[in-house]
């Protein structure tokens, strides 16, 4: 009985495994560091005095070092309840509310065609690669030397470029024997309204691989080099392969660098992302061209305890910073956190690194602030508290985001640092 293509990787998304191990051990504090998620016990599954079983939170993952246990949340379920896989699915799906899926006979059917829709994406990647270093792509080539990527970084992130021709890539897809209906499914293709053929969705872009957390292509974020261009970037639509807000730009690398000690930075774009990784900071993502979901959010939590959003030094950075706040505040809880770098008005990481350097980046990475500042900051900004009235006012707000904190032992730490 198979599940359908994702849920997994959701289920997974949405749990905490030493709060699921933590029911059935006592934790060794003095080892353990709750803060990054690395936690240690007395091994559940064998009798012992000292602390040798280890939870990763970050990876997900168990293991013990006595009798060699090893699992995911999944698997510790199996163990200690005595249930069979899709039982422990269940209990877990039950305790963050996640609805279980139907079962049908189509599952199969499914995966079988979500298979060939990967095919077809892996096929876009070759092909844009392929046409970015040939004549049709000199001049994207060109545009991406002058933005200061290398051919390294090129390659590294699989960067190409979809020909202006409107068939170009559908037609290459169908000379492969992939059907029209898997083509469009996938959003590489659409149907014309008017005469019902189909053209290539992308079109005269740079493109960019977006891939999942397995390493899989699951959909492109193209940039377009004319300045009179609708929109400057388009992004796939969503799929059977491809949940926007669920996702994250480099997701894989990111989370290989953060697991060497190496901070999880979120920028704002590809380019953001490609510049950081070519200056030596190789655990930076992005969001897939919309604010930062809850999604997205606790999957960075999964990744590291402490984010730090690299955010443009302009109103409209610290209003994207401001309603990431809002949505973070619920989700808080102890050793999950975010911090802040705001760069200099008008400039973004990319802009940063290729006109001041690595080292200047790197300087107001060291000096991110935490939520609690940027709080303080939008509370009392461009305001007077010359009054009673006014003080109780702003007494009021921070009690008012306070409310919103769950943890209560966080929640008692905030109202220290704010009162």
């Amino acid at each position: 009985m198979s599940l359908p293509n994702g849920f997994l990787d959701e289920l997974r998304s949405r749990i905490c495994l030493s709060d699921v191990v933590g029911r059935k051990v006592q934790w060794d504090l003095r080892k353990s560091n709750q803060a990054r998620g690395d936690m240690w016990a007395p091994c559940p599954f064998h009798q012992e005095k000292t602390a040798s079983f280890h939870v990763d939170d970050n990876k997900g993952f168990y293991y013990c070092f006595g009798c060699q246990a090893k699992g995911d949340a999944i698997g510790f379920i199996k163990e200690t309840e005595n249930v069979n896989f899709i039982e422990a699915v269940e209990i877990l799906a039950s305790e963050v509310g996640l609805q279980m899926p139907e079962f049908d006979p189509k599952s199969k059917e499914k995966a079988d065609r979500n298979k060939i829709l990967l095919e077809i994406m892996e096929q876009s990647v070759n092909f844009f690669r392929l046409t970015l270093n040939s004549n049709q792509g000199k001049h994207a080539l060109e545009y991406l030397k002058k933005r200061g990527l290398s051919s390294d970084a090129i390659e590294r992130f699989e960067i190409g470029f979809a020909p202006a021709d409107q068939t170009t890539l559908t037609q290459k897809l169908k000379d492969k024997g992939y059907d029209l209906d898997a083509i469009i499914e996938t959003g590489m293709s659409v149907k014309s309204d008017e005469s019902n053929r189909l053209y290539d969705r992308f079109r005269a872009r740079i493109m960019f691989p977006i891939r999942d957390s397995r390493g899989r292509c699951i959909a492109f974020g193209g940039r377009s080099l004319d300045p009179t261009a609708r929109a400057k970037y388009l992004n796939s639509p969503e799929t059977p392969l491809f949940d926007k807000g669920s996702n994250l730009y480099n997701l894989v690398s990111a989370r290989s660098a953060v697991g060497r000690g190496e901070p999880l930075i979120v920028a704002e774009g590809y380019m953001d992302v490609i510049a950081l990784d070519s200056g030596n900071f190789n655990g930076a993502i992005a969001p897939l061209g919309t604010a930062i979901t809850e999604k997205q959010l606790q999957l960075m939590w999964r990744i590291s305890p402490e984010p730090i959003i690299a955010l443009d030094g302009d109103k409209a950075g610290l209003r994207a910073a401001y309603r990431l706040i809002d949505l973070s505040l619920p989700l808080l809880r102890t050793g999950k956190a975010l911090r802040f770098s705001i760069m200099p008005e008008g400039k973004d990481p990319d802009d940063l690194i290729r006109n001041e350097g690595a080292s200047v980046f790197k300087n107001l990475i060291d000096e991110a602030v935490p939520m609690v500042d940027l709080i303080w900051k939008r509370e009392i900004e461009g305001k007077s508290f010359d009054s009673p009235e006014r003080r109780a006012g702003l007494d009021k707000s921070l009690s008012d985001v306070i409310a919103l904190i769950k943890d209560k032992n966080l929640k008692n730490h905030y109202r220290d640092a704010l009162f």
